[in-house]
């Protein structure tokens, strides 16, 4: 599933192309995504109108419109959003097609179909029911070391699965949480309760430094995300854990161990990360 590195990296390879752009028209199949699509809704807000900005929420994409509607997406596990010349041949997973009067298209293309596309009309809360509960964005000034160490004050919960939780902090998926905890050399299995200020301040730099990084390389493409021109990531060249069991550690050359924390795929050092 596309980390908020690749959704990131996504939006800000759509931006350019999509700013100011005006629908023409919209076409959609007729298969079932997460939720049913929007169709009458694309029809009457989407079609005819312009974007005025393309932003993001978590691992959500926001398409605000000229006519006061909030485009929302999310890529699920395989979904893609790829800009083609207008007309381009048809692929079978394409099941939203946007023509925009630059004379290309942008498409929604899910081979599992875990994605979604919702709108939000004019007039609506812009997203608060879709957003609720979730936590502050980690690369914002509301995820602070005073904040992370308020959170985390009698949470017995390990330190990985709360990276993962959206209540605490958003955007970070499996690949991500085990690179932040090398960064900042936490053990993934430490309660998060435990985390001094100091700890809290790693964490907190560590989420930028190994994020930021991964949005400068285009993203972690392990198995099927592209950007928005079709191109994968290479972040995964840089991987200092995430899928080296037994390999040697970069920074002291223990062998990585994998284990499962909630179920979930977990690499660490056992010298570097305590």
């Amino acid at each position: 599933m596309p980390e908020l590195p690749e959704v990131e990296v996504i939006r800000r390879g759509l931006l350019p192309h999509l700013l100011q752009k005006k629908v023409t028209r919209v076409v959609s199949c007729n298969r079932k995504l997460r939720f049913p699509v929007p169709r009458k809704g694309l029809t009457c807000f989407v079609q005819g109108s312009r974007v005025t900005a393309v932003d993001r929420r978590a691992k959500y994409l926001l398409f605000a419109m000229d006519s006061g509607a909030l485009m929302v997406v999310h890529l699920g596990m395989t979904g893609r959003l790829i800009l083609m010349p207008a007309g381009s041949a048809r692929s079978v997973h394409d099941h939203l097609r946007f023509f925009l009067d630059s004379g290309k298209e942008l498409r929604f293309n899910d081979v599992r179909r875990f994605g979604s596309v919702r709108l939000l009309q004019p007039g609506h809360d812009n997203g608060a029911r879709v957003f609720a509960g979730l936590g502050p964005e980690p690369l914002g000034r509301d995820f602070s070391p005073e904040y992370l160490y308020r959170y985390t004050r009698g949470k017995s919960k390990p330190l990985k699965n709360l990276l993962m939780d959206s209540r605490a902090v958003v955007g970070i998926g499996n690949i991500y949480a085990n690179e932040i905890l090398f960064a900042a050399g936490l053990s993934p299995e430490r309660p998060a309760g435990t985390l001094s200020r100091q700890g809290c301040q790693r964490l907190v730099q560590s989420c930028r430094h190994v994020l930021l990084r991964a949005i400068e390389c285009g993203g972690t493409t392990i198995a099927d995300f592209v950007n928005s021109s079709g191109s994968p990531g290479y972040f995964q060249a840089e991987l200092q854990v995430y899928g080296r069991k037994d390999e040697a550690c970069l920074r002291c050359g223990a062998a990585i161990i994998r284990q499962s924390l909630a179920g979930r795929a977990t690499f660490s050092c056992p010298h570097c990360q305590r």
